[in-house]
């Protein structure tokens, strides 16, 4: 019988959590052999396809569900700090490659554009201006601007002020230092320094149907999609992440945290401007307040995207339901999905989320008008020729036991590690892939304890002069960090990127 081959790592799935994750532990080891595996003929072809997500950098700025306000009227801003510095973070390891002549420029996946809040009547104008007095005071939000003069916010947003009731009451808040991040063209750069580097492979139209223990690793029965030939990879490390599909592979490897685990599906929708006349007018991502009773994934924004070089608008999202974990998946993924140690779960959130269960159906019983009257909401002139639907990628939310409830819907991601550290799966959604260098941070820190504070340190110090904690408290720090990350991402006049070459 042969030998099987044998790898230090394998990640499953081509999206951009792979894809940074197998780039940086090149950075910190360039002996160590990898391994991409992905189902589908091409990289990025599920969530971190440039019109399967929105292309916001987030960092805080303009999403009003990161600084959630009590029954008392206390606005928190933690989480918008927090995803502040791990997208600071991103920029650090985005910057340090592109200090290399074989990245190529940043700016065919980064692009500047401000990101603004906008709110509608007495309570949301109070909820703002108090969040803006309170961000404020925090040095990463420094620059946010508020308005309600009306005259200011046509310069801001000139699409979204025509039309409108002129006693409507309204206000907005804008940080001109705002990104549209094109996820798939970062990915495939990523994927093309792994294909070019010695002991790294990339395999496309591959799908994982096995993951077994093997010792102090795992065996990973591999399936190529169009010929149905099989072979089998021996690996020390294996990372899922495959998105939507990373679930079932987790329950796949049974590993004992796995138990408990399981997936609500919720697709989006996305309505898309490409006339140059409209598009031309709107030159922001511009974030709203869910409606009352809907789910944090239903913040409504207007935004800007650049993707390979053109600019289109998007508004959405609109949410739906389906079974599948993939865009590209099978509708038995959920039926699949379900296993003793997780029907309790499922059927707790089942119950509990009633309101999710129909404001998800009522979603998908739009029609192209009812549509469109969300939009007007932000640009009252949108007339229907000009827009279309797109579909965007899946999110699988998760679903995890809970000591009270018996399980709980967690909207956000998730880290899932075996106690040796030698599997990782990575579950959930938003904010994914912004915040994906910090996620890696984590599972490295996790899954190579002894390399991180040994061989490797100086090389992550290198790489990261500031980890999130630093960026969130030391304002001079944070200043220096961020000035550095533009220059090298071209996102202020003097940054060339031949300072680099």
């Amino acid at each position: 019988m042969a030998q099987n081959e044998s790898v230090d790592v394998v990640l499953v799935g081509a999206g951009i959590m792979s894809a940074t994750l197998a780039v940086l532990l090149k950075e910190l080891d360039p002996t160590l052999k990898l391994e991409v595996v992905e189902a589908m003929d091409s990289g990025a072809a599920e969530s971190s396809n440039p019109w399967n997500n929105a292309g916001t950098g987030h960092a805080g700025l303009c999403e009003l569900n990161y600084t959630p306000q009590a029954a008392d009227g206390s606005i928190d801003i933690k989480k918008a700090v927090h995803i502040n510095a791990q997208f600071e973070v991103s920029r650090q390891f985005w910057a340090y490659l592109s200090k290399k002549s074989t990245f190529g420029s940043a700016r065919a996946f980064i692009n500047p554009v401000p990101h603004l809040s906008y709110v509608e009547g007495d309570k949301g104008v109070s909820f703002l201006k108090k969040r803006f007095e309170l961000l404020k005071q925090h040095h990463a939000f420094a620059e946010m601007q508020y308005t309600e003069d009306k005259s200011v916010m046509k310069e801001w947003m000139p699409l979204m002020m025509p039309g409108r009731p002129a006693d409507q009451h309204i206000a907005a808040t804008r940080v001109a230092k705002g990104t549209d991040v094109n996820f798939g063209a970062l990915t495939n750069k990523l994927l093309k320094i792994l294909g070019d580097s010695a002991d790294a492979q990339v395999k496309y139209s591959k799908k994982v149907v096995g993951l077994r223990r093997n010792g102090s690793g795992w065996t990973v029965s591999i399936k190529d999609v169009n010929s149905g030939g099989a072979r089998e990879v021996d690996a020390r490390f294996v990372f899922l992440g495959a998105g939507g599909a990373a679930l079932p592979l987790l329950q796949m490897s049974g590993i004992p945290e796995s138990k408990g685990f399981g997936g609500f599906p919720v697709s989006g929708q996305w309505l898309r401007c490409d006339n140059p006349e409209i598009v031309k007018q709107h030159q922001a991502k511009v974030y709203s307040q869910a409606a009352v009773g809907a789910p944090p994934m239903s913040v409504p924004h207007l935004d800007t995207r650049v993707v390979d070089g053109k600019t289109s608008l998007l508004f959405g999202p609109y949410a739906g339901f389906t079974t599948k974990f993939l865009k590209h998946g099978s509708l038995m993924d959920l039926p699949l999905s379900v296993r003793m140690g997780n029907i309790g779960p499922m059927l707790a959130v089942a119950r509990d989320n009633m309101d999710l269960t129909k404001y998800l159906v009522s979603e998908v019983m739009q029609s192209m008008e009812q549509r469109l009257e969300s939009l007007r909401r932000f640009y009252p002139q949108a007339r229907a020729e000009d827009w279309r639907l797109e579909v965007a990628g899946q999110r699988v939310q998760i679903i995890k036991k809970d000591p009270k409830k018996g399980g709980i819907l967690q909207f956000g991601t998730e880290l899932v590690s075996a106690q040796d550290g030698s599997l990782a799966a990575l579950l959930g959604a938003s904010p994914g892939a912004s915040v994906t260098v910090s996620i890696m941070l984590e599972l490295i820190e996790r899954c190579f304890p002894e390399q991180a504070k040994g061989a490797w340190a100086a090389k992550l110090k290198e790489i990261f002069p500031a980890r999130e904690k630093a960026l969130a408290t030391d304002a001079a720090l944070y200043r220096k960090i961020s000035a550095d990350n533009d220059v090298a991402l071209e996102l202020v006049e003097d940054s060339p990127a031949k300072h680099y070459a």
